[in-house]
């Protein structure tokens, strides 16, 4: 007989196969001042946009999660990142050159596929059940979706938080 828990956690997991990462990801995104806000925590906090995106799909449907993933976060050092380092800084000549704007853009489509990547091996290991567990309340709590950043920098980028809150649910 499976306890209450067990159940409860079957049924979170079978909510989130019906809730794609990907899917969820570029809903979210697109929702107003999602991007900026991200980007924002991304370039000035440090936080990985994925991580954060996974977070909050987690915490969506009452879940959180433990560490980030050690394998996932070496695919983002070793793949995502060194492809928008050099995405951006072709930025600036792709403005003025024909072929270095078509090789950024071939850059930008790799990039997006290493994070959807990336997005897919967070949801398979979140519906294997590792390195997640059930919320004990559904009250928003940004320990609960950002448990990694430090208070100081809680405090430093609350606006974009709440931004990226209030289009969580914006029920």
């Amino acid at each position: 007989m499976k306890s209450d828990s067990t159940e409860l956690l079957a049924t979170l997991r079978a909510r989130l196969a019906a809730d794609p990462l990907w899917d969820f990801a570029l809903a979210f995104y697109g929702r107003p001042g999602v991007e900026a806000a991200c980007l924002h925590l991304q370039d000035d906090a440090g936080v990985d946009v994925l991580e954060l995106l996974w977070r909050l799909w987690l915490f969506r449907h009452g879940l959180a999660a433990g560490d980030f993933p050690e394998a996932i976060r070496q695919w983002q050092d070793e793949v995502t990142v060194p492809l928008r380092r050099l995405r951006r800084r072709l930025k600036a000549e792709a403005g003025k050159r024909e072929s270095v704007a078509a090789l950024r853009q071939r850059l930008k489509d790799a990039e997006l596929a290493a994070e959807r990547e990336a997005l897919v091996r967070l949801e398979a290991l979140s519906l294997a059940g590792n390195a997640v567990h059930c919320l004990p309340s559904r009250e928003v709590s940004l320990e609960n979706v950002l448990p990694f950043c430090t208070r100081q920098q809680k405090k430093s980028h609350l606006s974009a938080l709440r931004r990226l809150k209030a289009q969580l649910d914006p029920s």
